[in-house]
């Protein structure tokens, strides 16, 4: 009787551990939509499939992966999307507000993360913070409301400042909201804003001889997948004409831009994370809450200031999460 119990148990056992190596052996499909280019991403992707094989997936083992980037031409994602979705992935990753509004116009069923939304109620991708109800959740990106906050810091450190060219791409419906935010903190603080729209990398080129034409007392650089691919050029042209910019990343100060106040891109996405596991083990996007920032970083550099002529003061220096010296 006992020798009959144990070989049931171990039957059963083994049936069980059988069923555990047949879900860790299954291969995963993972769609991943960019607005920028894979070089401009490749620190992201890094962050985000580092912390997927920490949870298990790797890729070429259990997790195949199909990338698009769309070059930072945003009028090229809805045809990304709509190929990506023909492959019928578990769960595409669509990393800031374009990507995510191209995803979501191509399909309400695949199970959709995102890591930089600027507004995902006011987007319409999902219904709530708290209770998405949609295909679609991941991390929200609070760039309107930390825009003032910019626009004080720069008027601290430039006091003497009046007019601030700002660079915008029209095409990314994520910088309406910010440019409105960032018109109506320039009144406040007595700052005539100049827009440049710019849509393409040659638009960028041509950005330049506008603000050499009418040069500002400063640049502010919108957060967007362009200024992002295009961020060693725009940061290179403002220091080769001493210009103090204003950056919405932190990636345009590693290379050598003046300043910036922002979320880390690179928490974001590891953050993204922890959502396609969930997704990928069972859970729904409708019931998963987004979440949002809790800490901003205020990073300086150094050389790039005394290169400009610009004094940061003590203040700001005190304040400061990072300086690059």
């Amino acid at each position: 009787m006992y020798r009959r119990q144990f070989l049931v148990r171990s039957i059963a056992l083994a049936l069980l551990a059988g069923t555990r190596v047949e879900a860790q052996l299954r291969t995963y499909r993972m769609a991943y939509l960019a607005g920028s280019s894979h070089a401009a991403s490749a620190h992201l992707q890094k962050a985000l499939f580092g912390r997927l094989e920490e949870l298990g997936y790797r890729e070429g083992r259990n997790l195949v992966v199909e990338r698009r980037f769309a070059e930072g031409r945003l009028e090229r994602l809805p045809a990304l999307a709509t190929e990506l979705v023909a492959l019928k992935p578990d769960v595409i990753f669509a990393g800031a507000s374009q990507a995510t509004l191209a995803a979501t116009s191509a399909t309400r069923t695949i199970p959709i993360v995102f890591a930089v939304v600027s507004d995902p109620v006011g987007s319409g991708f999902v219904k709530s913070l708290g209770h998405p109800g949609t295909n679609a959740t991941g991390l929200a990106y609070q760039a309107a409301e930390i825009t003032g906050k910019r626009l004080q810091l720069l008027k601290e450190i430039l006091p003497s400042a009046s007019h601030v060219a700002v660079l915008h791409n029209p095409l990314n419906t994520a910088e309406v909201p910010v440019l409105k935010a960032l018109r109506e903190t320039g009144k406040t603080l007595a700052l005539n804003l100049r827009v440049i729209e710019v849509r393409s990398a040659e638009e960028v080129a041509l950005a330049f001889k506008t603000l050499q034409a009418g040069r500002p007392d400063a640049l502010y650089v919108m957060e967007s997948p362009l200024t992002l691919a295009q961020r060693a050029l725009i940061v290179g042209f403002a220091n080769s004409q001493r210009l103090p910019a204003f950056y919405g990343l932190v990636e345009f100060v590693e290379v050598d831009g003046l300043m910036s106040y922002s979320v880390s891109l690179i928490e974001q996405y590891r953050a993204a994370a922890a959502y396609i596991d969930k997704i990928l083990k069972g859970a729904k996007p409708a019931d998963l809450p987004v979440e949002q920032p809790t800490r901003f970083e205020l990073v300086l550099n150094l050389k790039t200031a005394k290169a400009q002529g610009v004094k940061f003061p003590q203040s700001i220096l005190l304040r400061a999460d990072r300086v690059i010296e």
